[in-house]
């Protein structure tokens, strides 16, 4: 009966697990990926027919790389949904990329394969303005129009109110444009375009290249790239990757951040400045006063943020700044930026290179690392202890008990021995696994919030089940219920909240896993082992009714027999 205990309790926990992480695909969050083609929201009924919203731009030209400012105001509305397409083909892609103005109001969106391409609401909180600005791409069309869909309340919504056309100079423009604001052209703060495209095809041969995923093209909207080459007593340096704020490098001499010599690109007012620090241990970096760098140059457009600059190799009179004829480990980061160029912590973990390297040697084309090794062996570990090991070793004790009671093992039960070896295993995987962040981080981690003190948890409960299984009462002594009870607590609470600090160590940024993929993963791996837990467990009972039936029906033949004889 206590053994029988075991799944229904196990499976509510985890039906509660997954009921708790399992991720919320409504649009209350802004996140209408799937309308980004029709630009209509999934509510169950007809669009009106009149907006009662406004779109205007505070410009009707533009050339590529412009920043246009657009706003969406009107009656108090909850949802919203903007877009800029080519006004002689409204059903093709959206194009373009924005930049917000309120990043508590609005969110960018990733439309047609195009970063930052489309804004959309953060939540169902009213509001009645909204304003973000559009950079113009490089291949933008002669005509521009803008499209919002905007969402007064579940049932009423309105489908792509026609907003402002703007034209490049000299486009003739078939109609006029829609509430457009008077003011110049051009926007108070143009972009700068690079002289010419960063180009990989020298990497390995005349540069020094870092890329991520391998391999990408620079100008591609999911590459963070990095490239050094000489050119005399100078480097030049070419740094690009999506970015909604930052993008930065840093030379170190270990794998940890802190005093490193650090160079970043930010975006600021819808310019990027390229600026000098240094890092000193884990707080945000100190600013130089006085910039060491030279031939600056930068774009932000199509969802890119990118820049290049030359400096000296060696630089003696700036305090700080590292010689580049060594070697050092190089950091690959972004991060957000507020108005005014106010940097925040990057959001997923550093590009690292898994070694030190002389940017001014021989030209390579690397790669790097965002998850340390480590901590990417501290979740294999735990992995198969805790979804493979420990599940084994459970279904062993509880199914295999009957077939293999008279199979021995060196002088034991085949079962028992089976689920010792396994439980055992699972101790020692995870007492290495334990150890392997605190070697990493050099002692407690202050930014993982709960995963650690369960992780902490988890691991006293499987080292008290180890000690108390080795004090196991024989089988008919008064306190073997007692334990019996204990075991099973123990057990199946380490099990839970095990499975509970897997899914929040997944939400860390040393992990670097693919988000959604990870979780749903997760949920398939546990569903699995709670399915075959329940078919087992259906089997079971099936052989233990089919046994009564038998013992039934040979109860029923023999006194049967037993009344034939008298």
């Amino acid at each position: 009966m206590l053994q029988q205990m075991e799944l229904p309790g196990l499976a509510f926990a985890v039906w509660m697990l997954i009921c708790f992480y399992a991720p919320v695909g409504g649009y209350p969050n802004g996140k209408v990926r799937e309308a980004c083609t029709s630009m209509v929201p999934c509510h169950g009924s007809s669009p009106q027919l009149s907006p009662e919203h406004t779109i205007t731009v505070n410009g009707t030209e533009f050339k590529p790389g412009d920043s246009i400012e657009v706003h969406l105001s009107g009656p108090v509305f909850e949802g919203f949904f903007i877009q800029a397409r080519d006004a002689e083909h409204l059903e093709s892609p959206a194009l373009g990329s924005f930049m917000l103005a309120d990043r508590g109001a609005s969110q960018l969106l990733t439309c047609a394969h195009t970063k930052n391409s489309a804004v959309s609401h953060t939540s169902k909180a009213k509001k009645k303005h909204i304003k973000v600005y559009w950079i113009a791409p490089g291949n933008a069309p002669k005509r521009v129009q803008f499209l919002a869909t905007v969402v007064k309340k579940y049932k009423i919504f309105w489908v792509k109110i026609p907003g402002p056309i703007v034209s490049q100079p000299n486009a003739l423009s078939p109609t006029p444009p829609l509430h457009a604001t008077s003011g110049a052209v051009s926007t108070s703060h143009p972009v700068s375009y690079l002289s010419k495209p960063f180009n990989a095809s020298s990497c390995g041969r005349t540069k020094f290249c870092i890329r991520n995923p391998s391999n990408c093209d620079p100008e591609s909207a999911s590459c963070f790239f990095l490239s050094f080459q000489q050119e005399g007593s100078s480097v030049f340096v070419e740094m690009s990757g999506p970015s909604e704020g930052y993008l930065a490098f840093a030379l170190s001499h270990d794998q940890w951040m802190g005093d490193d010599d650090a160079y970043l690109c930010v975006g600021e007012d819808h310019r990027v400045r390229t600026i000098t620090a240094y890092l000193k241990e884990r707080s945000p970096p100190v600013l130089d006063s006085e910039n060491a760098l030279e031939d600056v140059s930068w774009r932000l457009a199509d969802g890119l943020l990118q820049c290049s600059f030359r400096r000296s190799i060696r630089l003696p009179a700036h305090k700080g700044r590292f010689n580049l004829d060594a070697s050092y480990y190089i950091f690959l980061a972004d991060g957000e930026a507020s108005e005014g160029g106010v940097i925040h912590k990057h959001r997923q973990q550093p590009l690292i290179t898994n070694g030190i390297y002389n940017i001014t040697g021989l030209p390579q084309d690397i790669g790097g690392s965002r998850s340390p090794r480590l901590i990417k062996a501290h979740g294999t570990l735990m992995f198969i202890a805790w979804i493979t090991t420990v599940s084994i070793g459970v279904i062993v004790a509880r199914f295999f008990k009957p077939v293999w009671s008279y199979s021995f093992l060196f002088g034991k039960e085949m079962w028992f021995q089976v689920h010792r070896m396994l439980m055992l295993t699972t101790v020692m995987l995870t007492s290495i696994s334990f150890v392997l962040p605190f070697i990493y981080r050099g002692g407690w981690s202050q930014q993982a919030g709960f995963h650690p003190y369960l992780g902490c948890t988890v691991m006293a409960l499987a080292i008290f089940q180890a000690l108390m299984a080795g004090f196991r009462p024989s089988r008919h002594a008064p306190r073997r219920q007692l334990f019996n009870w204990f075991h099973w607590c123990t057990g199946t609470a380490a099990r839970i909240l095990a499975v509970v600090t897997m899914f929040l160590g997944m939400n860390l940024a040393a992990l670097d896993l693919p988000d959604p993929w990870d979780t749903y993963t997760m949920i398939a791996f546990v569903t699995w082992h709670v399915g075959i837990d329940v078919l087992l467990e259906i089997h079971s009972y099936c052989l233990i009714r089919k046994g009564i039936s038998i013992s039934s029906c040979l109860k029923i033949d023999l006194l049967a027999g037993k009344w034939g004889d008298h």
